[in-house]
């Protein structure tokens, strides 16, 4: 169901929510995407943390309250069971979502993968395919991983510059 409402083209709304403006649609169908690949992301190493399920369930409250957060939490476990079509919502993300919002999700994801300790390569794949999918260029994807997994050049990757760029550059 939660799937099925992010390709619902009119009156969705966020759980919680009454039907009505377009506001609430756009912040109903970013919720239910956000679940949808929350869940690819925390099924691709084979195990689902309660360090993951805390990180989400912070995020859903800050975002969008108590209620949503609760709500969201029960629809993640049922999409949790489920197969994710991931090129399919991720195409239907990069139409209807701004390009800061697509950056914001593949943080969110990586904050998710993170929520452990560690970013497994299983879980850095499907974010890769995520954002690929959803048309992040390859800068802002190297960028937002080096803030999750620890590399040497790591602060030159956040900031997009060479290792060879001078101090007044």
């Amino acid at each position: 169901m939660a799937v099925g409402s992010i390709f619902d083209t009119g009156t969705s709304a966020a759980p919680g929510q009454a039907k009505g403006t377009r506001a609430q649609t756009l912040r109903g169908d970013y919720a239910a995407s956000l679940l949808v690949l929350t869940a690819a992301v925390m099924k691709a190493d084979g195990r689902v943390m309660k360090s993951e399920l805390d990180y989400v369930k912070r995020y859903f409250v800050t975002r969008f309250g108590n209620e949503t957060a609760n709500e969201a939490v029960v629809m993640l476990r049922d999409i949790l069971k489920q197969e994710i079509p991931l090129r399919d919502v991720t195409h239907q993300l990069s139409q209807r979502l701004d390009y800061s919002y697509r950056l914001e999700m593949i943080h969110f994801l990586f904050g998710i993968a993170s929520a452990d300790g560690s970013v497994s390569d299983a879980e850095n794949v499907v974010i890769q395919k995520i954002s690929g999918y959803m048309s992040i260029t390859d800068s802002d994807f190297q960028s937002i991983r080096a803030m999750f997994v620890s590399q040497s050049d790591a602060s030159y990757k956040i900031l997009e510059i060479e290792p060879t760029t001078s101090d007044d550059e």
